[in-house]
């Protein structure tokens, strides 16, 4: 039987790291740029920044995200937490990706901080990603924290990589979902789940 366990890898870089600024300042030459012009001079240096930034996910270890925001709790009815905003890049072209995650899980006799679980997706979406395992990774490592009954993830995204190329559609956009346990089992619990991330009423 296949484990619903993620598989979390978690990266930590030596200080002494070399910087990727030359490379970019070698990319911005083969480009035909000058990269040694004012607009340009201190590009290198601010990609390095925001790419260790926008991949800092790998240097990130769940577990002290957690830090222990596990409650014993008697509640039995679903919790959702939805409208998570989220930026990523694409692993194929190294362009971003953004959306918004649902998240939703059945509790067994545990509840996490709802603070947790944005963090936990900010946690996999700053890595060279593609949707449907960002979608997946999420879905997976709550079901391995909290133990629930089933969790329930939907991702909503808008791809650069089909917007500013490709077939350039500005206004296309996809959807990718993971049901575990009773979201997966359970009809009445996957239209529970989809009826409340649809729900529009007093600012939500």
């Amino acid at each position: 039987m296949k484990s619903n366990k993620a598989v979390v890898k978690v990266m930590h870089p030596k200080p002494e790291e070399p910087s990727i600024a030359p490379l970019i300042k070698e990319v911005l030459g083969r480009l035909g740029e000058d990269p040694r012009r004012d607009g340009l001079a201190q590009t290198p240096d601010r990609v390095d920044k925001a790419l260790r930034f926008l991949t800092s996910g790998y240097r990130m270890d769940i577990h002290k995200i957690v830090n222990g925001a596990l409650y014993e709790v008697k509640y039995d009815e679903m919790v959702v937490v939805k409208d998570i905003e989220f930026f990523s890049l694409c692993e194929h072209h190294l362009l971003p990706f953004f959306g918004k995650i649902h998240v939703a899980y059945l509790p067994r006799t545990k509840v996490i901080g709802l603070s947790k679980i944005p963090r936990i997706v900010d946690a996999f979406a700053r890595r060279l990603q593609i949707q449907e395992r960002l979608t997946q990774e999420v879905a997976q490592t709550l079901q391995e924290i909290i133990d629930p009954l089933g969790v329930g993830v939907i991702c909503e995204a808008r791809h650069f990589c089909m917007m500013m190329r490709g077939v350039e559609k500005q206004h296309s956009g996809a959807m990718t979902s993971a049901m575990l346990g009773a979201f997966r089992s359970r009809k009445e619990t996957r239209d529970e789940f989809l009826a409340l991330v649809n729900h529009r009423g007093n600012g939500f």
